[in-house]
């Protein structure tokens, strides 16, 4: 398979990391949008959200984004947290994968 984001879970591709468990791994985006800008992977592959049925891997994602949040002392202050799904919900690495996003205040306020 030819996906960058297994190959950076394998170690086989450099990455900056910031966060690593059993099941995830956490990097620095190299294209940030934000001045904290971090990728939450899942080791195992899963092309799409919709892929994916494993609900302990799914909270460990969710509980690996709190921790980095108090980690970079992010939590109080607020984050984002989201997921592309499928070419039109943004999506351009076809491997499962949650977008941390904070540092600054974020526009377009969903709720």
């Amino acid at each position: 398979m030819d996906c960058i984001f297994c190959k950076i879970a394998q170690k086989k591709m450099n990455a900056t990391v910031v966060h690593e468990t059993q099941s995830i791994i956490a990097i620095k985006d190299i294209h940030p949008q934000a001045p904290t800008h971090l990728l939450i992977i899942p080791k195992k592959h899963y092309s799409t959200l919709l892929d994916c049925a494993d609900r302990e891997l799914l909270a460990d994602m969710l509980e690996a984004a709190k921790t980095l949040a108090k980690d970079l002392g992010v939590d109080s202050k607020g984050f984002r947290t989201i997921i592309n799904t499928n070419e039109e919900g943004g999506q351009t690495v076809f491997h499962l994968h949650m977008h941390f996003i904070a540092g600054r205040p974020l526009m377009g306020k969903m709720g």
